[in-house]
């Protein structure tokens, strides 16, 4: 049996701290950032399976994870975790990752969710729910999907036609351009 060489064993690791300043080394895995996540009933790997994934040098398994694009940067796990890892700093640069890599998620639609989500935010300051689903339906070929809903949910108040926008536009714009994270997409 061979055994990589002490210089690969950490590539992957080293390249997050390198990029986000966050140590997956810390990681004890205790669970607590899978727990608390909201979305990880949604997830294929759970996040601290992520983080131990990273440790174990498995950049092309978490690139390509559907985890890595349902993480809404809630901070909750961050907020949980013991060693103070900002796991969700860790999923942007993932993300980002996958995006220069090229590497296709394993769902086909969920990088283009995520991107028409950013847009509406970048547009708006906020998430047009009316907008997301529609623009998403369409591009991904399935106009109808879900319409029959809009008329419950416009009635018990979940979403507005036309959508707001928020007072100061201009700083979300301002964080959106200074992102290397947006750059890199658009």
């Amino acid at each position: 049996m061979s055994y990589p060489s002490n210089s690969n064993i950490h590539l992957f690791r080293n390249e997050i701290l390198n990029l986000c300043k966050q140590d997956v080394a810390k990681c004890i895995q205790c669970g607590k950032c899978s727990a608390g996540c909201p979305i990880s009933p949604e997830m294929d790997i759970q996040p601290n399976q992520i983080i131990r994934l990273i440790q174990l040098n498995d950049r092309e398994g978490v690139l390509r994870s559907n985890t890595i694009w349902l993480c809404a940067s809630c901070e909750t796990c961050s907020v949980r975790c013991p060693e103070k890892i900002e796991i969700a700093t860790i999923m942007d640069i993932l993300r980002k990752l996958s995006l220069e890599a090229n590497i296709q998620a394993g769902e086909k639609n969920i990088v283009k969710f995520d991107q028409i989500f950013l847009d509406s935010i970048k547009k708006r300051g906020r998430v047009h729910e009316l907008g997301l689903v529609i623009r998403y339906n369409l591009t991904t070929g399935q106009p109808w999907k879900d319409v029959h809903l809009g008329p419950i949910m416009f009635m018990k108040g979940k979403f507005s036609l036309l959508g707001h926008r928020i007072k100061e536009l201009e700083r979300v714009k301002e964080i959106f351009r200074l992102s290397r994270r947006i750059k890199s997409q658009e």
